[in-house]
């Protein structure tokens, strides 16, 4: 059988670009397609296009000759970013969203992957931090605490419908906090573990032991590594399973214990300092059930190791920048 071509939307993003590399690595011939190049290393993708793609035509263009696409593109970023910028995000990501599934229709693309996140879970099911680990039913009645959670839902739903009507094969996961290096680590759209990888690197490098953490730092979450991630990536796409699966680790860990992990790393004993800052959902956790039923596999890098490859990449990036 020949291999598919591919097509990598958000291949200049963090996950999107390692994704490039694991097709590349395993003999696939891919475009990436992004507003931008990779930050932190070249794309290694056979061609890549610099496209806007809440533009129809520029969908169009990034989806022609293709038999795959991984959609991975979206304006998106850690707490801080998209509980502030609801609107932005709703708007450019609906437009991406939808350009890009009619376009791969139009284009004749066999099969599609469409990236959604932890978020379109209701928030009514997440105001503790003991949070029952959350199936993919949980998602209906429909609560979102964010608009980003509300456009990957009702893009979920058109990938369902375009599946049902028109015969693309989609595939739809939704991430759980994933995390690594080559990802952003400052400016506003890192998440919680390479902002903390931050400002434990500062910490250590300035000598000045304090680290600020959001609220009360007993926020709850799971956090998976983005090596396990590109693996869970490329057996869905390999399944037949065309409903939405979880994708994340289920050992869940509160945001004190996390700023304990990657300091021990680190090597520092850091004072915490508690100061005002979104949280999100008190408590969210993944039931890796269904993934261990569809996939007979699930993630298997440890929370500590896959901080430990973070946290050097990052301090290498705080000492180059800061002159540290």
């Amino acid at each position: 059988m020949i291999n598919p071509k591919i097509v990598v939307t958000g291949a200049g993003g963090f996950i999107g670009s390692h994704l490039v590399r694991f097709l590349k690595q395993n003999g696939y011939w891919v475009r990436g397609v992004d507003i931008k190049y990779p930050e932190f290393n070249s794309t290694e993708a056979d061609e890549f296009e610099l496209l806007d793609l809440r533009r129809w035509d520029n969908c169009l263009q990034a989806t022609r000759g293709v038999d795959w696409i991984f959609a991975l593109a979206a304006d998106m970023g850690g707490m801080g970013f998209i509980s502030k910028y609801h609107a932005q995000i709703l708007h450019n990501n609906l437009l991406i969203n939808t350009h890009t599934l009619e376009a791969a229709r139009v284009n004749g693309v066999s099969r599609y992957f469409f990236t959604s996140s932890a978020c379109v879970y209701p928030e009514f099911l997440q105001m503790e931090t003991d949070v029952t680990p959350l199936k993919e039913e949980d998602a209906y009645p429909a609560q979102p605490q964010d608009a980003y959670g509300w456009e990957k839902l009702v893009t979920e739903r058109m990938c369902q419908h375009y599946c049902d009507e028109f015969g693309i094969d989609t595939r739809v996961v939704r991430f759980h906090n994933i995390f690594g290096p080559l990802g952003s680590w400052d400016g506003g759209r890192e998440k919680a573990p390479a902002a903390l990888c931050r400002k434990i690197a500062i910490a250590k490098l300035s000598g000045s032991p304090i680290v600020e953490i959001w609220g009360d730092g007993e926020q709850t979450r799971s956090f998976c590594y983005v090596d396990d991630c590109i693996t869970g990536i490329w057996k869905l796409m390999q399944s037949d399973y065309r409903n939405p699966l979880n994708l994340g680790q289920d050992r869940i860990v509160t945001i004190n214990q996390l700023v304990d992990i990657i300091a021990n790393v680190a090597g520092i004993q850091p004072i915490k300092k508690y100061v005002p800052g979104p949280q999100g959902v008190r408590g969210r956790n993944s039931d890796n059930t269904r993934l261990r039923q569809v996939l007979g596999w699930e993630p298997e890098i440890s929370l500590e190791e896959g901080l430990a490859r973070t946290y050097a990449w990052i301090e290498d990036q705080v000492r180059i920048k800061y002159q540290l």
